[in-house]
């Protein structure tokens, strides 16, 4: 820590803030000093100087939250999510987004090599984002996995995903060409085998010396349901015709497709030796009971688990028709669960599955059919207060989200100068009023999304103020001054 007789640099000084730093025992009554862009010191007084300063009120500061698993572009031109979605994700704390993205129907669509692909998605985003962001890659094509020493070393891009569902299935349900919706040639397949390559690939580049720096950040993350299985339950819930809405949704595509999915990706990563794992979205009891018990059979296997802030605070019954989302929304009981297992420390992460898709793409003719409506909603605005709210309400400490929603993620995923706030780290953080009762109104959000499926929540927590490197984002729930937002390189050439 800097003595305060050396705080004539600093740019700025935050005071009266209640740090909330992960690792930590409890909030503490601290001064934060920024110079350059990084935090430069925490000490209970520090002198500012000339330096500006900004009084938080008592509010806590957290550090900014750093989201994970959202997907600019998917139903929106690319720089425009850049621009909009970016916005929400400072309401919601948010200061860097990691963003999936494929070849194929949707995002670009386009297909082709990503040395050719990849290029374009930075130049649709480059100035556009008022955060920091980042890109993971999903290899949907043959040639994509021979790609993957390439997206490491000059794109900066460790990251990869595979959606285990597409076998048989698009992005919204029943697919019946899958080679179409992937846009893969006549002679290639997504299945098991591709999976299973994928990850040889991916272990082949964690023992090459020239990622040696950057092994720790290569990593697979798997959206983990079982096509045939949804495929057959799709069918018995239409022809039934007893259950409608999202709890139908929820039975089209059952807990135990996402566990017998887990089941065989913690198999394949056994087999291929790949130890860094990543499983997505865990929505039930069943899922995150099979990626234990998967954790307890291979001990070797450094698997990391996720669950939405969505899973978290609504279910089948308490969100509107727009919750639905690939895994869906679940059971009171399966939340119950899922909030037994964040107590329990784990899930190593919670993020939001951002997905902005506007009503009249969401919704289809009728609208109160839930299967042809599209997946997918957004939800970054809501991450940090709406994680504190139902948190608090069930013994989470702030501490423990701090580490939940910045520095597990920022850690795992090779964003080595965010999501914590220590010395020399980007000065990341947001200021959060947790001294609030208020309603959830999709006019309220910065989203282009015209609706939200938490609409008439409650929340007793609100981002008021979001920095970006020192620099103002959100101040008092506006957004402020010109996109800032750079592309992330989490490996490579830095």
């Amino acid at each position: 820590m800097s003595n305060a007789s050396e705080t004539s640099g600093y740019d700025l000084v935050i005071k009266n803030a209640r740090v909330v730093r992960p690792g930590q025992e409890q909030p503490e009554d601290l001064d934060v000093a920024v110079r350059d862009g990084r935090f430069a010191a925490f000490e209970p007084s520090i002198d500012a100087g000339g330096a500006e300063v900004l009084d938080a009120g008592g509010k806590h500061l957290f550090p900014g939250v750093v989201d994970v698993h959202q997907h600019w572009g998917i139903y929106n031109e690319l720089g425009e999510d850049a621009d909009t979605e970016s916005r929400a994700s400072a309401q919601g704390g948010v200061t860097s987004g990691i963003t999936y993205i494929r070849t194929g129907a949707y995002y670009m669509n386009r297909t082709g090599p990503y040395r050719e692909v990849f290029p374009d998605i930075l130049a649709a985003t480059d100035g556009r984002a008022f955060v920091d962001y980042a890109f993971h890659v999903a290899p949907i094509l043959q040639e994509h996995i021979e790609e993957i020493p390439m997206m490491i070393e000059e794109h900066g891009v460790p990251s990869f995903k595979i959606f285990m569902f597409y076998g048989s299935h698009g992005l919204h349900g029943r697919s019946a060409d899958q080679g179409s919706f992937l846009m893969l040639p006549e002679d290639e397949s997504y299945d098991l085998a591709h999976f299973e390559f994928i990850m040889r690939a991916l272990q082949k580049a964690r023992a090459d010396e020239r990622f040696a720096e950057d092994r720790d950040a290569i990593s697979l993350s798997l959206h983990c349901e079982t096509a045939e299985i949804m495929r057959a339950y799709t069918k018995l819930v239409e022809q039934e015709g007893k259950l409608t809405g999202l709890e139908a949704y929820s039975a089209s595509r059952p807990p135990h497709s996402e566990g017998l999915a887990i089941t065989i990706a913690s198999y394949l990563a056994h087999e291929t030796e790949l130890p860094t794992i990543n499983l997505l979205h865990l929505t039930s009891r069943k899922a995150i009971e099979a990626a234990m018990m998967m954790q307890q059979t291979f001990p070797h296997i450094d698997f990391r688990r996720e669950v939405t802030v969505g899973h978290l605070v609504a279910n089948y019954n308490t969100a509107s028709l727009g919750g639905k989302v690939n895994p869906p929304l679940r059971s009171p009981e399966d939340v119950d669960s899922l909030w037994e297992h964040v107590l329990a420390g784990n899930f190593s992460w919670v993020t939001s599955d951002h997905a902005c898709c506007r009503e009249e793409t969401k919704f289809g003719e009728p609208k109160e059919d839930v299967f042809l409506a599209k997946s997918g909603f957004g939800g970054t605005e809501y991450l940090l207060p709406a994680l504190v709210t139902e948190g608090r309400r069930r013994g989470l400490s702030y501490t423990r989200i701090a580490e939940l929603v910045s520095r597990n993620p920022a850690e795992r995923f090779g964003m080595k100068d965010k999501g914590d706030l220590a010395v020399g780290k980007d000065a990341d953080f947001c200021l959060l009023d947790d001294d609030v009762t208020y309603e959830v109104h999709a006019e309220d959000s910065l989203s282009t999304q015209e609706y939200t499926p938490f609409e008439g929540f409650e929340l007793t927590a609100k981002v008021t103020d979001t920095y970006l490197r020192g620099e103002a984002v959100l101040r008092d729930g506006d957004i402020v001054g010109s996109p800032r937002g750079q592309f992330v390189r989490r490996s490579g050439r830095r």
